[in-house]
Order: C-alpha cells, then structure tokens, then sequence
C-alpha cells in the first residue's frame, strides 16, 4: 500500500471535518445540524450482482467516491440556508436533488455551476465545472422547514 495514499488519506478525513460541522445554519430560530462522511465503494454480491457499500473512511485513496450526508431538524418553519465548505482533497460531484447552490470563490459569490465563469491560467473566462466548487449552500425554504426535520446528500470524489 502506498504510504502517500494513506497520508493523503488521513488529510482527507481531517479536512473532511468541517463537512462534518457545517459552517452554518442561518435561522432566527435553532437548527440543529448533523453530518457524516461515507466512503462509497462497490463489491461482487450474490447471483453475479453488485452490492453498494457505504463505509466510514478509515483510509482514503484519489479516486475513492464519497456521499456526504447534512441531517437537520427545525424547531420552526422558517426558512433557513445550510452552507457547507468542500475540503480541498475532496472534488464536488454532485447532489441528490440538484437544489445547491455553489460558490467557486471561497464563498463570495453563488450560483448554479452552470452559470459560473473562473478566471483560467491564461486570464482567459470559462465555465466553471466540478473541480472548482469550493462551497455549497442550501436554502431550506418555509414550507420544507415545516416538516420538522430533513436530509442534504451530496457527493464528491477524492482528488
């Protein structure tokens, strides 16, 4: 096994804990927020089919699929935004349902990923794509916040 691997590995999961602690739940009233990290990894099962495993990361490689998940529970229905930053080891893939909203500047400014221009090594503007999310955001609006409780899941792959 390679001894870069796990060490980047070990990076993965330390940068990973601010995953694990959004930075914030902006509310009038208390949000309560829990998070975890999974290590998504697929393994022969019985009959010749495949068998989804979702792991807690003990030792990361580049290329190993991660599902993040966000818990939350409010006490009210009022609409609040959940903002996760993405540890550098970790590319942005995608989210469940779509509805995030992505900053590609460290959280200055936000947009869909479709809609966002970086700035490339040439000065030049271009699309921006999954590799240059640096934070999520996620507007739970009144209605959904009146539920009482619900779940974010996104995923990333480890660079």
């Amino acid at each position: 096994m390679n001894s870069r691997a796990i060490l980047s590995g070990a990076a993965v999961v330390a940068a990973a804990m601010p995953i694990l602690a959004p930075v914030a739940a902006q509310a009038t009233d208390p949000v309560q927020l829990a998070s975890d990290v999974f290590v998504e990894r697929f393994q022969p099962g019985p009959n010749g089919r495949v068998s989804r495993i979702l792991e807690r990361p003990q030792g990361l490689h580049p290329g190993d699929q991660l599902v993040f998940v966000v818990n939350w529970k409010a006490s009210r229905a009022r609409p609040f935004t959940v903002t996760n930053p993405l540890p550098r080891a970790v590319s942005f893939q995608r989210s469940v349902d779509g509805a995030e909203e992505v900053s590609v500047d460290g959280g200055r400014s936000w947009g869909r990923l479709e809609d966002l221009r970086v700035t490339d090594r040439d000065g030049g503007l271009r699309h921006a794509n999954p590799e240059d999310v640096t934070h999520l955001r996620w507007r739970v609006p009144d209605r959904l916040a009146a539920i009482g409780a619900g779940q974010i899941t996104y995923r990333g792959v480890v660079r």
